[in-house]
């Protein structure tokens, strides 16, 4: 039982690992691909610590997302792995819907960033007509990255429990038993 145990953990953390940095390349090169404004490489490799700060905090929130929008799925993988007679769903399946929520994670989590910095954007621009927070950060303002930091994190702790919830939903549940309560 041990031996299993720690076996399985060792191939979770194995597919932890890889999927960490595919995850990594593919969120930084989503993000580059969705900002229109500017090109967001080239920037940081002009050493524009503005940009650089914002794509930090992306990524950051971006993997966070992805962490919430997995948690039902790899529990239930856990399950296929240690429990093959309780789960719903073969580990063949259990597989397959890892990687459905990480695309629906990833689809929310590209969504929401972006939508979060636009709107904060436009709501910049009517208080204060002057701020134009894309060409601001564009020119290396670091205070205006650093702010947009800020909301893209708060934007990713409001959504979390959502991604969580909605993931949560698609999961088959393993059948624990059926209670007679009256006859």
């Amino acid at each position: 039982m041990f031996t299993m145990r720690l076996g399985s953990s060792l191939l979770e953390l194995a597919l932890m690992i890889v999927m960490s940095g595919l995850i990594i390349e593919v969120i930084y090169r989503l993000f580059i691909k969705a900002n229109p404004d500017f090109d967001m490489e080239e920037e940081i490799c002009k050493g524009n610590a503005a940009v650089g700060t914002l794509m930090a905090a992306i990524m950051v929130s971006a993997a966070l997302l992805l962490m919430n929008g997995l948690e039902a799925s790899v529990t239930s993988f856990r399950l296929a792995l240690n429990a093959p007679s309780a789960m719903a769903t073969p580990l063949w399946q259990a597989g397959l819907l890892i990687c459905g929520h990480l695309v629906i994670s990833l689809a929310i989590a590209v969504l929401t960033i972006s939508f979060t910095l636009r709107l904060f954007g436009k709501l910049t621009r009517k208080i204060n007509p002057e701020m134009h927070l894309g060409k601001m950060l564009k020119n290396g303002n670091l205070a205006v990255g650093i702010l947009l930091s800020a909301v893209v994190f708060i934007s990713a702790i409001y959504v979390g429990a959502g991604v969580s919830s909605v993931t949560k939903a698609l999961v088959p549940q393993p059948q624990v038993g059926r209670i007679q309560l009256m006859k």
